[in-house]
């Protein structure tokens, strides 16, 4: 049994580094190949006016089949620009994809390259693509990072027209999201573009090439936090326009007219939403154009997320149905199917179809309804009329209700328990991912706690006890039922419930198990055969089910939480 994870780098100190920040223009190395791959400073988009540095090394000569680290095998090179070259590669040792950027050890860039994958490397984001390596070697310097292939480019998804309203929100959202918490730990993108933007075959958004495309680049910026919010507003304008929002064309999307200035998204297509217009205008630098021109612009991620959260929550639009043709009439349902075909130019008189049940069997049928009517008015008033007896002969007028117990009283309600807090319990090995214990009761069914995706399965023993997280209820209260929403379904997850004495137990064997369930589906549903008093509920996963690669992981037994709920 082994989990899968992301290989752990050093920091290194990338004192005297310069910032690094974007400046977009056509070409990629992040796992997409490009078939308009150009060097030149008249193709490059317009962007958050960073500075570019030109590298002097010449670019190793790799070819097809080379092994870097008797590991990665290079498969396909996918970009060969300015001393660097990018590949799409097999890991043999995970037998997995991923994508491989490759400098000689002494490029002017080298040391920024390096120093710029290892802190991408810790910030573990799943919002980003990951880096998985950063290393110095025989003379090259290389970072191999995650390979999406089920994933499509945001320049892609443009080129068959602007995005839904809800699709530009989410990616909006998640976008401006994931950056704040990039510049929360000193980190910039500095390349935001549709290139660098992904949507994954869940829905989800990612970003490739966090600070190591614009160090690749030698791209720089004394004001990285405002370049990244520039970015994401240019995002926003083109995921709603299908336009660039500069004079000059790139990505595959026609440029503003010439001369005009910056103009709103609603004013370029019409039906824009309003709100998500005037977001992204608040986030470009426009000098003050913004479309609500009271609204303050927004210079950073964070600000604009804030910003974000003040809006009326975007919903997905309807399902829409397509109604069913009309009921043809066929030849044979008017009755002349067998009969001759009429003869050109002759009308044939259409004879009118007999009044409803006037034929002998629908007489007989009238009969039997209505015979069977009266047996059932009688029945009726039979039964009414025993009830109505009972009543009269029962001498006192209380309504009595009988407990499980058969004892008389009044049967309370199942009442909702909130949870007022949780952490991630380990049993044994490495925890999952305890900073998102938070989101299996947030009332939010699309946010989750999420396992790491093992190799053998479905039982996690004896290789590992299991994984759960223990909530607190505030007090102790009666328990009588839990139930687990989880993110995938299929053979099997089991899940137990155990009784604990703290937020932070000490072991498994200090808590009491109080009930079990084993489902297939998407919700499990743990009820105790009598209630039990607790504070503290340790909900455990002891056997997960397979489930495909997805944006945060491979394939392999993995499950995930997306609510919590418990009623006494």
């Amino acid at each position: 049994m082994a989990e899968r994870s992301t290989a752990a780098v050093d920091v290194a100190d990338n004192s005297g580094d310069e910032p690094l920040t974007a400046k977009a223009d056509q070409s990629t190395s992040d796992g997409v190949a490009k078939d308009r791959e150009r060097n030149t400073d008249g193709d490059e988009a317009r962007g958050a006016g960073g500075t570019e540095r030109p590298g002097s090394a010449a670019p190793p000569e790799l070819h097809s089949g080379h092994k870097l680290a008797r590991r990665y095998r290079l498969e396909e090179c996918v970009t060969r620009l300015d001393g660097f070259s990018s590949w799409r590669a097999v890991d043999e040792k995970l037998r997995r994809a991923v994508g491989v950027h490759i400098l000689p050890a002494d490029h002017v860039r080298a040391r920024s390259v390096l120093a710029a994958a290892r802190s991408a490397a810790l910030l573990g984001d799943p919002r980003f693509v990951q880096v998985l390596d950063a290393v110095e070697e025989n003379d090259l310097v290389y970072v191999v990072h995650e390979w999406l292939p089920d994933a499509t480019e945001l320049t892609a998804l443009l080129a068959a027209g602007p995005l839904e309203a809800h699709d530009a929100y989410q990616m909006v959202t998640q976008v401006s999201q994931a950056m704040a918490a990039a510049h929360r730990e000193g980190l910039s993108h500095l390349r935001l573009n549709p290139s660098t933007v992904l949507r994954t075959s869940s829905g989800q958004w990612r970003l490739r090439g966090l600070a190591v495309n614009a160090a690749l680049r030698g791209i720089g910026s004394d004001t990285p936090q405002r370049a990244d919010t520039e970015a994401i507003g240019a995002l926003l304008y083109a995921a709603l326009t299908q336009r660039w929002p500069y004079e000059d064309d790139a990505y595959g999307l026609s440029g503003l007219p010439k001369g005009v200035g910056l103009i709103a998204p609603d004013q370029v297509r019409a039906g824009v939403h309003r709100g998500l217009s005037e977001l992204a205008m608040r986030a470009l630098a426009n000098d003050g154009a913004t479309a609500s021109r009271h609204e303050a612009p927004c210079t950073t991620p964070e600000e604009l997320v804030k910003a974000i959260g003040e809006m009326p929550r975007i919903r997905p639009p309807e399902p829409s149905f397509t109604a069913p043709p009309e009921y043809q009439r066929t030849t044979y349902q008017q009755g002349t199917y067998g009969r001759p075909a009429p003869h050109p130019g002759i009308t044939q008189p259409v004879s009118a179809p007999p009044p409803p049940l006037q034929s002998r069997t629908g007489k007989a049928l009238k009969w039997a309804v209505s015979a069977l009517l009266i047996a059932a008015l009688g029945l009726g008033s039979w039964q009414l009329a025993e009830a109505l007896m009972d009543n009269k002969s029962d001498n006192t007028n209380r309504t009595q209700t009988t407990d499980g117990n058969g004892k008389n009283g009044v049967t309370k309600p199942a009442q909702p328990i909130p949870v007022q807090n949780a952490r991630e319990f380990v049993a044994e090995g490495s925890p999952q991912h305890p900073n998102d214990v938070d989101k299996t009761y947030d009332h939010n069914s699309s946010t989750y706690w999420r396992t790491a995706s093992f190799l053998d399965g479905p039982a996690l023993a004896p290789y590992k006890p299991g994984v759960g997280i223990v909530y607190d209820l505030g007090s102790a209260r009666q328990l009588s039922t839990a139930t687990i929403g989880l993110y995938y379904s299929g053979d099997h997850t089991t899940v137990e419930l155990y009784a604990a004495d703290s937020l932070s137990p000490s072991s498994l064997d200090s808590m009491r198990k109080i009930g079990d369930g084993t489902t297939s589906g998407t919700s499990a549903t743990v009820k105790l055969t009598k209630p039990v008093k607790t504070r503290y509920v340790l909900v455990w996963l002891t056997a997960l089910p397979h489930a495909d690669g997805d944006s945060y992981s491979g394939s392999g037994y993995k499950q995930a939480i997306t609510d919590v709920k418990f009623t006494g």
